[in-house]
């Protein structure tokens, strides 16, 4: 999703540049490039014109209407995102066709055709609504990357319940808090799942999360069986398997969803330590998941697409299943690790499948390259076509690799900026018009208007840089927080009236390309997974030995970004590598394994300024070797030269 700050000198010296092929713009879906003002002078009308791919029961007659910060796409017409994904492809000739080519880590395989598919989805949207889930009513999601999951999302898109779904690897803490917010009543789980090789007991983690909650019924998936361990409480859990061979083979009836009505609540990071329920509609987010499968990844009907992500995150929300559904896309959809039994698990896959979409995060890229391009070599990827990127920043030198080790140089590469907030691709090539610089997301995509903004307000001329900003509404856009709507419009509208904030800087090079900076705000991301610093602090702080803690992310050739951790002990704790180890295990415990600290360093006290606010500015500079910044507001500037000499004997 762009390039941080501190190599942009170096990226913007970047000289090659690879334009789409004769043939590939010729065949292209969007190949006019007037598209582009088009969609920039008239944006209604271009995501009416969008918005006609999908089925509508009611249609719509107002397209957009804007109050800042609220929007409503399409609010009178009413659609089904179930029918949309699956119901409609059953009428036609996609009947037999494979909706998703399904393969579990350890080598078991399943193909589902949207008639399959959708026979699984009427069927538990029976068993949903035979537990009392109704419209409006929160389901909790707490699945390993498998069937069931896509199934339990589009039963209950069918009902017009609201899905949450709980990264499987989030610690049971994690998973209560957001029960908790949604005030779930289902929960759908499983007994356990695999991961490298091992099993995640995703059903003790969920016993620990909903003591206290409302969650009346548990509904377990028997995914890796009795090694799990995994027991059953009589009268709250069930079995998925049980429970929908009970159920009858008729379809479901679709309730007819009023364009605003909710799809989805999915948490993410913020800067105050509380997750952030990001409130998407069904009309207005179909709308952009759907264009952008069919503009930004070009998508055929003869496509077999790829997505690494998990589910657990919008990318696999937005590209696994509701906008490579409704375009009637064959997914492929992978449980496991990708170095697991070896480091040759994609490129099997792919060949396997003959995949032709590729769609996967810079962090993986980077591994890849760590690895070695012998693993790729040894199979044969001429099938891809098309290449993305999604998560963080994409340096150049990932860039160019994965082009031609994984491309081979014949594919376009969309580098995609966007967001769990923003619903799709904001930023990226359409990859039958736009020339691609290896590092930048390009331009906005046709319908978005986006603009570099300085302090105050004002757009910046290309060559300079400042705030990325989003200047009108656009269809799949968050339309609030859950149950915070003051949140809300403090976070993304807070700082330019009317103005979406995405919290990110960027850069406008000569051409007008963008070239993202890195957050501007106190959220780490790693592998792609936004971290709030004052999640991982207030963990660490949880701990009985630990008085103060301060969390920065610091640069990472792999995963883009990794925790570091300044901790202050209480008095008479002995700083210790075994209580190191301890507090990396404390915070996993806490939030899960992708918040686990690279480092934590001890230190007797943390910089702060006579407000008492910890500079964490100044220890990123420490970590990252950087000459430090303005250190005048500093109470104790002497704690700065102890920590530098700490960092640097560390090393």
């Amino acid at each position: 999703m762009g390039t941080p700050a501190d190599h942009l000198d170096t990226l913007l010296k970047e000289t090659r540049s690879f334009a789409p092929s004769d043939e590939f713009q010729k065949n292209a879906n969007f190949n006019d490039p007037d598209i582009y003002e088009r969609a920039l002078k008239d944006p209604e009308g271009y995501w009416s014109e969008q918005a006609q791919h999908l089925d509508w029961f009611t249609p719509y007659t107002k397209i957009c209407e804007w109050n800042p910060p609220h929007a409503a796409w399409f609010s009178d017409g009413t659609l089904n995102a179930a029918y949309n994904a699956v119901d409609r492809h059953r009428t036609t000739y996609r009947k037999n066709k494979a909706a998703i080519l399904w393969e579990g880590e350890p080598g078991d395989r399943r193909v589902l055709t949207y008639d399959m598919l959708g026979k699984e989805v009427d069927r538990a949207a029976h068993m949903l609504s035979s537990l009392g889930v109704k419209k409006g009513d929160r389901v909790a999601i707490y699945l390993p990357m498998i069937p069931e999951l896509p199934v339990t999302m589009l039963a209950c898109a069918k009902i017009g319940a609201i899905h949450t779904i709980v990264f499987a690897g989030f610690s049971s803490s994690s998973l209560r808090d957001r029960i908790l917010d949604a005030d779930a009543s289902v929960l759908v789980t499983a007994d356990a799942g695999h991961r490298r090789g091992g099993i995640i007991p995703l059903k003790a983690n969920a016993d620990a999360a909903v003591d206290g909650t409302n969650v009346k019924t548990m509904v377990v998936v028997n995914r890796v069986g009795p090694s799990s361990g995994a027991s059953m409480t009589e009268g709250r859990d069930v079995a998925w398997e049980k429970l929908m061979a009970e159920m009858p083979n008729s379809p479901y009836p679709c309730e007819p969803m009023n364009a605003e009505d909710i799809l989805y609540i999915l948490y993410t990071s913020g800067t105050t330590g509380k997750p952030k329920g990001i409130v998407h509609t069904t009309g207005g987010y179909l709308v952009g998941a759907n264009t952008s499968m069919r503009s930004v990844f070009d998508l055929k009907d003869d496509d077999v697409y790829f997505c690494t992500a998990d589910i657990g995150w919008v990318t696999g929300h937005t590209y696994i299943v509701y906008g490579p559904l409704t375009a009637g896309a064959t997914v492929v959809m992978y449980e496991g690790a990708p170095d697991f039994p070896n480091r040759d698990r994609f490129w099997q896959i792919i060949e396997r499948y003959g995949v032709t979409i590729f769609y996967t995060a810079p962090t993986s890229i980077r591994t890849f390259m760590k690895w070695g391009p012998q693993h790729p070599a040894a199979y044969d990827l001429s099938s891809l076509r098309l290449m993305g990127t999604v998560g963080e920043p994409i340096n150049p030198e990932a860039w160019m690799w994965y082009h031609e080790h994984i491309g081979h140089g014949n594919c376009p590469i969309v580098d995609t900026w966007w967001q769990t907030e923003t619903g799709c691709a904001m930023i990226a090539p359409l990859p039958g018009l736009i020339e691609t610089k290896p590092g930048s997301a390009t331009r906005p995509v046709p319908g978005i208007s986006v603009a570099v903004f300085d302090e105050h307000g004002q757009a910046v001329s290309p060559g300079s840089g400042g705030y990325l900003v989003i200047t009108k509404p656009w269809p799949s856009m968050l339309r609030t927080i859950w149950r915070d709507d003051e949140r809300f419009a403090k976070t993304y509208f807070g700082q330019f009236p009317g103005i979406y904030l995405p919290g990110d800087g960027a850069h406008l090079d000569e051409d007008s390309y963008i070239w993202i900076l890195g957050r501007i705000d106190d959220v780490i991301n790693v592998s792609g997974h936004r971290i709030g610093t004052m999640e991982v602090e207030s963990a660490l702080v949880d701990h009985k030995s630990v008085a103060e803690a301060a969390v920065i992310g610091r640069a990472h050739e792999i995963k883009g970004q990794a925790i570091t951790a300044f901790v202050t002990l209480k008095e008479g704790v002995e700083a210790t590598p075994e209580l190191i180890a301890e507090l990396k295990q404390h915070v996993v415990i806490q939030i899960g394994a992708m918040a686990r600290p690279e480092e934590i360093l001890f230190t007797a006290e943390l910089p702060k300024t006579r407000s008492a606010k910890i500079m964490r500015r100044l220890l990123r500079d420490i970590a990252e070797g950087r000459a430090l910044g303005d250190t005048t507001t500093l109470a104790d500037p002497s704690v700065i030269d102890a920590l530098k000499s700490q960092y640097q004997d560390k090393e």
